[in-house]
């Protein structure tokens, strides 16, 4: 996958110089299915170039021609995704696999048909998972849609053991023998250290997890010092409460994964992280539309895409609900304000829901892209206006 980052969202709803292409296509994550993909995106730019010398622009071979090449770059049909989104004009070129279903598409026009990504931008819910144990200690990024592991700093330690490698163990009669069977085997091979108390106490063992997680987390300060993702902690019951008494991350969540992470994959991770962390995410979508009805009819809201169009033009859109699953063609002047709007596309038309997400994104509001029956209001829009 490679979802847009926030910068790459912003040079696509910039204007563009010419025409701009964007094709939306359904591809397939595995199997035989796989195969007809390559062929779907022929067919596709064989359609794409008959629009566009319908529409005038008969000189359209240096236009297409990286969207060509595609055609015959192996190694990228086979880490696909669920979607195929493309953006081409004369100065820009971008491809992204997205992780979600979308609807095949093709539009042509002065700016690129962002709104079947803004899911992405919306929703994705990036967060952290701390995956502790005695034996091993792993960082991972996840979002909605993945989780990979990434590398932490060299000043964290990657176990109990190796924190406490400069302590004199020994005088504390604390004693760690290597299991001799393989379910004692780490990550990377190590072999997890079994810990045996001789003459020592629960607080001892205590003592030491708590300058194990102090070590954890003064490495990590460096590495989430600017961030404000929040951290979800996986380990046995008994770890979580004396790493909280460690932490100094302002975002570590309340509610953490039980049980032993050394034996769960990163997907497993993923699918019981993501509920977690999925209600704050939600959170102001859903503030944004209780502030809709609380609002409607007292001129700081409205669902008419002739009144909401010209107030994100202008910059007046706090919030915007489109509806991801319908399209509304036609033209609206933002000198003049004039809207028309039509059932099918004719040309000369753009997708006007598109339109007015990029408008208020471009103006600093926040846009949630949702099926028509989720919208407050039950419109193709709904917007909460600036005070």
């Amino acid at each position: 996958m490679n979802i847009p980052s926030k910068d790459e969202f912003r040079t696509l709803m910039m204007p563009q110089s010419g025409t701009c292409i964007s094709i939306v296509l359904s591809t397939h994550r595995m199997g035989v299915e796989m195969q007809s993909d390559p062929l779907k995106l022929r067919n596709t730019i064989r359609t794409v170039e008959k629009r566009l010398h319908e529409s005038g622009l008969h000189s359209t071979q240096e236009l297409l021609k990286p969207i060509q090449a595609l055609l015959d770059e192996k190694d990228f049909w086979q880490h696909e995704g669920d979607g195929l989104v493309i953006f081409r004009s004369s100065h820009l070129f971008r491809v992204y696999r997205v992780p979600m279903s979308v609807t095949d598409q093709i539009i042509i026009g002065d700016h690129f048909y962002i709104k079947p990504l803004l899911p992405l931008l919306v929703n994705e819910g990036r967060y952290f998972v701390l995956a502790l144990s005695q034996n091993d200690a792993r960082l991972l990024e996840g979002t909605h849609y993945n989780i990979q592991e990434i590398a932490l700093p060299e000043t964290v330690p990657q176990s109990l053991p190796e924190a406490l490698k400069y302590d004199d163990i020994e005088d504390n009669d604390v004693r760690h023998y290597s299991s001799s069977s393989g379910a004692g085997i780490g990550k990377g091979g190590r072999r997890a250290a079994i810990f045996y108390g001789q003459g020592v106490g629960i607080d001892d063992l205590k003592d030491q997890l708590l300058r194990y997680f102090q070590q954890i987390n003064h490495g990590l300060q460096a590495l989430l010092r600017d961030e404000t993702a929040p951290l979800v902690l996986a380990g046995v019951e008994y770890l979580i409460p004396i790493y909280r008494e460690a932490n100094t991350y302002p975002h570590l969540m309340e509610q953490a994964i039980a049980g032993n992470p050394d034996k769960l994959k990163a997907e497993t991770l993923h699918e019981q992280a993501w509920p977690i962390v999925q209600p704050l995410f939600l959170k102001p979508e859903r503030e944004a539309a209780d502030r809709y009805k609380a609002t409607m009819g007292t001129g700081f809201a409205s669902n008419a895409i002739e009144e909401v169009l010209p107030a994100a033009t202008y910059g007046r859109v706090e919030s915007l609900f489109v509806a991801l699953d319908q399209m509304q063609w036609g033209r609206f002047d933002s000198t003049t304000t004039t809207l028309t709007y039509h059932q099918e596309a004719e040309p000369g038309d753009e997708e006007l829901l598109n339109v007015a997400a990029i408008q208020t994104l471009l103006h600093g509001g926040a846009v949630y892209a949702v099926e028509q029956a989720e919208i407050p209001g039950e419109s193709l829009v709904a917007a909460v206006y600036r005070y």
